[in-house]
């Protein structure tokens, strides 16, 4: 079967477009008819000598079927009809075939959430407990649009401490270019035209140009050295008691710890909100946000507290005891739970720690970028004061004997 690329008008006057895998134009046309869409275009899309198709479904692609999802179905589409709908408009071939796979399932009479259950690398366990309470309550369609919004704060969130780590590996990027441009193509331009000149060179430029000289084994080692840290987080990281270490040393790094610790906790105060206010049960929505929490310190904090809500005490005082929240969280969940009202308060100390991350992220932008610019204009500068200072030794020489 081949690829088309169709375009079409719905119903509404709405102009769509998407791509579907079909033996004929005619097919796909009968079947844009059936979903009371007008074909306008119907093309078959050139095929490659080589298509690479990564097995990988993206949060921005799980949250944007998720708000479309919502929305047939608000709109009184059958489930079948709306995995069909967003399966044909997907571009993704791994996550097409994936929901045509659920499609297939539910018509066979499976659960929607049983049958995203067996995809639970793409979908995750909070999303199919909270499709599941949603199946059970009979308004799978709000869920999905709180599922959609957590979807998006946690991209978001995400996207945010990404945004933080960029600027400064890029400046070092920068810096260690420009510094191996000038140690492998400049110094050894100068090194050649003191060495004719005879003079007694300054120790600051004969360091420089001894590094110059072995640059490319000083490089090899600090490549060796940092692939070699790397491989050994991996390493360290494959265990658990190796994933807890890095974990509390990661929230531990001056200024980007503070950065991490918020944005672990306002993505599990999201999670563990959203699942309450879902319905599923506290002792599960705990475990399930555990698992999500993205840092090993967060998740071993908050299983001591289930172990601790299942002996039957509060939330709030196990939370404590674990030294890992901080108090705000801690005094809104002690209040949510007076009130009756947890997810709301849990949902609010997310958007408060959201917004923490943004002040955050800007502090560390503000703060980073002259910190950096200064280092780089160090050590090139001192390279330039290294590389010029026996010609201003040769100028005061020629001076001295005028």
């Amino acid at each position: 079967m081949a690829y088309f690329k169709w375009k079409g008008r719905s119903a509404s006057g709405e102009i769509r477009t998407g791509v579907l895998e079909a033996p004929s134009p005619q097919v796909v046309e009968v079947y844009l008819r059936r979903l009371n869409i007008k074909p306008i275009e119907i093309k078959a899309q050139k095929e490659t000598t080589f298509r690479l198709t990564l097995k990988r479904v993206s949060e921005k692609e799980l949250m944007l079927f998720t708000r479309q999802f919502a929305t047939v179905l608000e709109a009184g589409l059958p489930i079948v009809k709306a995995l069909e709908t967003l399966s044909m408009q997907q571009k993704n071939p791994y996550f097409r075939k994936i929901l045509d796979d659920i499609k297939k399932k539910v018509e066979g009479g499976s659960a929607l959430s049983d049958a995203m259950a067996e995809y639970s690398k793409v979908f995750g366990r909070l999303y199919i407990h909270m499709v599941r309470s949603g199946e059970a309550s009979g308004n799978l369609d709000e869920v999905l649009k709180r599922l959609a919004v957590y979807l998006e704060k946690i991209v978001s969130i995400k996207s945010k401490v990404k945004h933080a780590m960029i600027y400064p590996s890029v400046i070092v990027l920068v810096t260690i270019v420009v510094i191996a441009i000038l140690m492998i193509f400049v110094i050894p331009k100068f090194a050649q035209l003191f060495a004719e000149a005879g003079q007694a060179l300054p120790l600051p430029t004969q360091i420089l140009i001894s590094i110059s000289n072995n640059f490319k084994y000083i490089f090899g080692i600090f490549l060796a050295l940092s692939i070699g840290f790397v491989v050994l987080i991996k390493y360290l990281r494959r265990s658990e008691k190796g994933r807890l270490e890095t974990d509390r040393l990661l929230l531990k790094i001056p200024i980007f710890g503070e950065l991490f610790h918020k944005a672990a906790v306002s993505r599990m105060a999201r999670t563990l909100g959203s699942l309450i206010s879902a319905g599923v049960p506290l002792l599960q929505a705990i475990a399930v946000a555990s698992e999500t929490s993205g840092n090993k310190v967060i998740e071993k904090a908050l299983e001591d507290v289930r172990l601790s809500v299942a002996a039957g005490q509060t939330i709030a005082d196990p939370m404590f005891y674990t030294g890992v929240f901080p108090y705000m969280l801690i005094e809104m969940v002690r209040v949510g739970e007076m009130s009756g009202r947890l997810d709301e308060m849990l949902n609010k100390v997310a958007d408060f720690y959201e917004e923490e991350v943004d002040r955050t992220v800007a502090t560390i932008s503000t703060l980073i970028e002259p910190i950096l610019l200064v280092i780089l204009g160090g050590v090139i500068g001192g390279i330039l004061v290294a590389l010029y200072l026996p010609i201003f030794q040769l100028g005061g020489v020629v001076g001295g004997g005028g």
